[in-house]
């Protein structure tokens, strides 16, 4: 580029995005004098959907700014909780996130998922198409202009992406309501109605169930239900529940 010269700055949380020599603090960059803003914030390698204010020489401004010569351009970190108008707050997750999906289920959130990779365009069009917040780790994906919504995840650890999804967006939590498998509503189920789902043992130790209304799955409080407790309990105490 031969055009004007302007400083840059990323907030801490998003440096993991820009060039090692742009980590520091503030750095000379040159524009062409006809991108906006928003296009220079992603040609340095932050998406769009973290970066929170924009602030030319300390005053906010739109993505759609053009840059002048000499001005100090500031990316702070989206807010949060942060508020996703428009739409009820559902989201989608990408094939690496299955783990995760399953807990947001587990907690009653609308979890959209893709347990094949269906590619990046049929992704975010599906995220448009739903109005879905796309969670993803995949930086490229999120800087797809066809996306509704979308969040990095910053973590390839399920309890930390749990607590930073829920921390991020604060999503009303019903816990045991949604099918971790499809995302159906789970309702009340008594032992008669399902028990041809059930094997012998399962139908003598336990007696209460759930079912999920779109694909039938069945649910009960079996060896895993301690672990599957401790997640809710723990999101619960710190995230509460708002449903």
């Amino acid at each position: 580029m031969n055009g004007p010269e302007i400083t840059f700055e990323v907030a801490p949380e998003l440096r993991l995005f820009v060039a090692h020599g742009r980590r520091a603090g503030r750095t000379s960059v040159t524009t062409d004098g006809v991108s906006t803003l928003g296009h220079v914030v992603e040609s340095l390698g932050v998406p769009l959907t973290e970066a929170g204010e924009l602030l030319a020489d300390g005053r906010p401004v739109p993505a759609s700014h053009i840059p002048a010569a000499g001005e100090h351009i500031e990316v702070r970190a989206v807010p949060r909780p942060q508020q996703v108008p428009g739409a009820p707050l559902r989201f989608l997750l990408d094939v690496h996130l299955g783990t995760l999906a399953r807990r947001l289920r587990l907690l009653g959130v609308d979890t959209a998922y893709e347990s094949e990779d269906i590619g990046d365009p049929a992704l975010a069009a599906l995220s448009a198409r739903e109005r879905r917040v796309l969670l993803s780790r995949d930086r490229g994906l999120l800087h797809r202009r066809e996306i509704w919504a979308g969040a990095y995840v910053y973590s390839d650890r399920p309890e930390e992406q749990l607590r930073d999804v829920l921390g991020r967006f604060a999503p009303p939590l019903a816990p045991w309501t949604r099918c971790t498998a499809c995302n159906g509503a789970l309702t009340a189920a008594d032992k008669d109605s399902v028990g041809d789902r059930l094997e012998a043992g399962t139908q003598r130790s336990y007696d209460v169930f759930a079912q999920c209304a779109d694909c039938g799955r069945v649910y009960w409080r079996g060896a895993h239900h301690a672990r599957l407790e401790a997640i809710v309990a723990e999101a619960v105490r710190e995230f509460g529940d708002a449903a």
